[in-house]
């Protein structure tokens, strides 16, 4: 399985960053490639070896518009929502300024959402509706290792990835696009993959870890 770039192990955890403007619209994905992260991302754990998953890989143009559309629809109700990063203006100079570099690039994500070259859907047997915390935490549990391992390897191959979830709104209407039987399968997410305009991801800023890590309870 070769590699595009050369990363260390900590370089492709720090690196692997949600891409959307710097998503190469215009380079095809070789189906092949897909393939390889595919092959490394159901190396996951799956609860009770289980290996509920599948994967809804989608290049016909046709398809992806019809996806981009739902994609669009559904961030503009988020986007006039107050949980948009966009509508949620502190005062704060610097943190106004990153909030709207978020909202800014998710827009464009929206926006170009169908034209990406590949669109991959990780999905698992079976649907969880209104279940427990408990039952929602092992059920998702056995896909989101396994997809998130996904967009590493992408990385690894040059590829960029954003984990998007706003298509869910319109889930059913995404399943007949897809031939995805909605009573039996739940989708995950929705993963736009295409090569990145330059490879030169760094560590974003994060919260510092006395903030958040509590040792040996709260």
């Amino acid at each position: 399985m070769p590699r595009e770039l050369d990363l260390t192990t900590d370089e492709l955890l720090s690196t692997t960053r949600a891409v959307r403007k710097r998503l190469d619209l215009e380079r095809e994905v070789p189906l092949e490639v897909v393939r390889e992260c595919i092959e490394l991302a159901v190396q996951a754990p799956s609860g009770s070896n289980r290996q509920g998953w599948h994967w809804v890989v989608v290049t016909d143009p046709a398809q992806r518009r019809s996806l981009g559309e739902l994609y669009r629809k559904a961030f503009e109700e988020y986007a006039s929502s107050r949980y948009f990063p966009g509508n949620q203006l502190s005062g704060e100079t610097e943190a106004d300024a990153a909030r709207q570099r978020v909202a800014d690039s998710a827009r464009y994500l929206a926006e170009k959402m169908g034209e990406v070259p590949t669109l991959v859907l990780p999905c698992q047997w079976g649907r969880l509706d209104n279940a427990s915390s408990a039952e929602s935490a092992s059920y998702w549990g056995s896909l989101f290792p396994a997809a998130w391992s996904f967009c590493l390897a992408a990385r690894s191959r040059g590829l960029g990835t954003s984990w998007t979830t706003l298509h869910l709104r319109y889930e059913r209407e995404a399943a007949e696009i897809l031939g995805i039987p909605y009573d039996k399968v739940s989708q995950g997410a929705l993963l736009p993959v295409a090569y990145t305009l330059g490879t030169d991801f760094k560590p974003a800023a994060r919260t510092d870890l006395d903030r958040i890590v509590h040792i040996g309870g709260w």
